[in-house]
């Protein structure tokens, strides 16, 4: 048998370092969607100013009298900081080997709250209107179906032990369950680089709103595929132009985080 090539490990090397470049970037951003989440809406609902949702722009925060439309939009936005925190605890490698049983409990967690997530998305989006353009709306019910799917399959492959399936089919809900964070870092990325919305709508029907609010879920689930092709193959040709992509996400992701830090989430803290 031949020996492999001295390329490869290299190879294999490259592309473990893209993809932990992107998760750190991930990890930061993510971190930033949760402080904000806690410090914005969670300050003002435990203080009773349920009107200071409004603070910061938004399609339907508070509407007076819509009690039930109120409480679904709030455990809706408090719980995504739940299913971020969730997430980002099932990808921590060493969390996985040294606190097994933790891992198991955040897991089911993090899928139970997917699918609530899931499903009061596509409440807002059906019953209260909560969007603003019918393409946006059609993104969204799309990401909660693919969050229903992921979630069901993740969690049959943890009850089967198949756990190296469970873990690929948790990651690709991590990634849908993320969508509504992807589209903001997304946007704000466009925008800094293009130094303008260039191709959007305030109604996120434009051309380049319309590939970001599909692909808010649909490229990183892509990326993620390509990612994973490319660890079990052989080909160094693959892993090197996987890790190539997977740096380039990571370099987008940082440049859309701090844009959503600095222009979409701080002026309101």
């Amino acid at each position: 048998m031949p020996a492999p090539s001295p390329s490869l490990p290299l190879a294999s090397r490259l592309l473990r370092w893209a993809g932990a470049a992107w998760f750190v970037a991930a990890v930061a951003g993510q971190a930033a969607f949760i402080v904000f989440i806690l410090a914005f809406h969670g300050l003002r609902t435990a203080t009773g100013n349920f009107a200071g949702w409004n603070d910061k722009p938004l399609i339907d925060g508070y509407v007076a009298g819509d009690d039930l439309g109120n409480l679904v939009f709030i455990a809706h936005v408090l719980m995504a900081a739940v299913v971020t925190l969730g997430g980002l605890m099932q990808l921590w490698p060493a969390l996985r080997r040294r606190l097994p049983r933790l891992h198991r409990w955040t897991g089911r967690v993090f899928l139970i709250v997917a699918v609530f997530m899931a499903l009061s998305g596509a409440w807002l989006t059906l019953v209260r209107g909560t969007w603003l353009s019918e393409v946006s709306a059609v993104a969204i019910l799309g990401d909660a179906v693919l969050i229903l799917v992921f979630a069901a399959l993740a969690w049959r492959r943890a009850l089967q032990r198949r756990f190296e399936a469970h873990r690929v089919w948790a990651m690709r809900a991590f990634m849908a369950v993320s969508g509504v964070w992807f589209l903001r870092v997304g946007l704000m990325a466009w925008i800094i680089l293009c130094q303008g919305p260039v191709g959007m709508t305030k109604t996120l029907s434009g051309p380049i709103d319309i590939v970001l609010v599909f692909g808010s879920y649909l490229i990183p689930l892509a990326v993620l595929e390509l990612y994973l092709a490319a660890g079990r193959s052989p080909r160094i040709a693959l892993k090197i132009a996987a890790a190539a992509l997977v740096g380039l996400a990571a370099l987008y992701t940082a440049v859309g985080v701090f844009g959503t830090v600095a222009f979409m989430w701080g002026p309101y803290l």
